[in-house]
């Protein structure tokens, strides 16, 4: 079991920022360099939240390559890469009604203002796939990058035309227009994908995710055009 925040002394502190650093690092080259998770998305979470508690219990211990300072992973080095026009961020996880409640009112003291239930939200489903962003010029589909960093991504153009959700062309688009959203995989053509996957030998994906980041990250487009991928804006 691990020693509760509140208990650390400095110098274990210390140490496990550490070993958090390298294990989160470790995940993160699977997840976002190999589509191929060793643990699951909520074990995850559970590491990356315990090395922000730390932090911030002691603030003076956030160390350069701080996994709280990561958005995904630096490209692979397989791809070209794409220094997006803006940052793509990507979107914090909350577990408990708590979660939810610090989060409305971080809301209210960002705006100035008391929690009186006055502002209204808004909740929808979010599908989990690989964030995307499509760059038209002229109404043209020139250039599709992956989030990477969020700073920089890779160039999967001509990967991302072979989906047939994303338009080659626009009518009436400005003459630059950036659209972001994800690739994703549904569960039926997921699970074909792995029976047609174990069938044949192949890799068998841990997750509709991760199917959809591995297909769309093909060194050959074919492969990409053969699976079953959507694009939701």
């Amino acid at each position: 079991m691990s020693t509760a925040v509140e208990n650390l002394t400095l110098e274990e502190a210390a140490s496990e920022l550490e070993r958090l650093a390298k294990e989160l690092a470790h995940h993160d080259a699977l997840y976002h360099g190999k589509d191929a998770p060793e643990i699951s998305d909520a074990d995850y979470d559970a590491l990356k939240r315990r090395n922000e508690e730390i932090e911030a219990r002691f603030p003076e211990l956030v160390r350069t390559d701080s996994p709280s300072k990561k958005v995904g992973a630096a490209p692979s080095g397989i791809f070209q890469q794409i220094v997006h026009a803006r940052p793509m961020p990507s979107l914090d996880n909350v577990f408990s009604d708590e979660d939810v409640r610090d989060f409305i009112n971080s809301v209210y003291r960002f705006l100035g203002r008391l929690p009186d239930n006055s502002i209204a939200f808004t909740a929808e489903p979010k599908i989990d796939g690989l964030s995307l962003s499509l760059r038209y010029e002229n109404g043209l589909l020139v250039q599709a990058a992956t989030r990477g960093d969020g700073e920089t991504g890779e160039n999967v153009t001509e990967n991302a035309r072979t989906v047939a959700d994303i338009p080659q062309r626009l009518t009436g688009a400005p003459d630059i227009l950036e659209v972001r959203g994800e690739v994703y995989m549904r569960w039926a053509a997921f699970e074909a994908l792995n029976a047609a996957q174990e069938a044949a030998g192949g890799k068998i994906f841990a997750n509709p995710r991760n199917a959809a980041a591995g297909s769309l990250r093909q060194i050959d487009p074919a492969v990409t055009a053969s699976r079953p991928l959507a694009f939701y804006a």
